[in-house]
């Protein structure tokens, strides 16, 4: 009677144990999934509220130059500092927004985003001119003037504005091989959003309106957008 010698028993155990390990399942790591963003209204609803964001950063930003003027002038210095505190909000709102996509991202929440980002321009109606009155007194220089009033009125409104973009990307991308395509088209349209918002305000609104009624119907149109996608979502059996 043959007999299996111990190297040979121990290298079959061997084989066994790898075997059995290749047929384990693979723990995949846990991600936060975005909700998923099924038919074309949804999709142009995301679209819609990232083109209204950029068209609401523009319109602000114009406005911006035009409120701080009576207190510090209109100068390069003057729209230097706005254009600043503007890109250095957008920077940050982009960074934290892209990282707040990461936990389960929601068409509700980006509505949500949208209208906070709204409520927070309100302090530049209601307490604009006499905060620019109090800055201005204490900080006759217009460059750092300037740079310290847009950031007390500004700053908010813009960087929650900015959070908008990279958390309504997360919403679109669902699959890798189309990720670059969603991001492109999103930009597009936010971007033309900021075109239009440029244009529309400093060719007409300003004309007709004034700078406070201008920013409060810009306020009440963004939280009847981002109420959208709660009353979509409610809507839906």
């Amino acid at each position: 009677m043959r007999t299996s010698s111990p190297s040979r028993l121990s290298s079959r155990v061997r084989l066994g144990r790898l075997r059995l390990m290749q047929d384990l399942p693979v723990a995949q790591p846990m991600t936060a999934q975005p909700e998923r963003v099924a038919g074309r209204v949804s999709s142009l609803l995301v679209y819609g509220i990232a083109g209204w964001s950029g068209y609401f950063v523009m319109s602000t930003e114009l406005l911006a130059g035009r409120i701080v003027a009576p207190f510090f002038g209109g100068s390069i210095y003057v729209w230097g500092a706005v254009i600043t505190v503007f890109m250095l909000a957008l920077a940050l709102g982009y960074l934290v927004g892209g990282r707040l996509s990461l936990r389960n991202p929601t068409r509700r929440r980006l509505g949500a985003l949208l209208g906070i980002a709204a409520l927070s321009a309100l302090p530049i109606v209601l307490f604009g001119e006499p905060i620019l009155e109090s800055i201005s007194e204490s900080v006759p220089d217009p460059r750092y003037g300037t740079l310290l009033a847009c950031v007390a009125l500004f700053f908010l409104p813009t960087f929650l504005s900015g959070m908008v973009s990279p958390y309504a990307v997360r919403l679109l991308v669902t699959q890798a091989s189309t990720s670059g395509a969603s991001a492109g088209w999103l930009y597009f349209v936010s971007t033309f959003g900021s075109a239009a918002g440029t244009i529309i305000t400093s060719f007409y609104l300003v004309l007709l309106l004034e700078v406070n009624q201008i920013v409060l119907i810009m306020v009440g149109l963004s939280l009847a957008i981002g109420a959208l996608p709660l009353i979509a979502r409610s809507s839906t059996p």
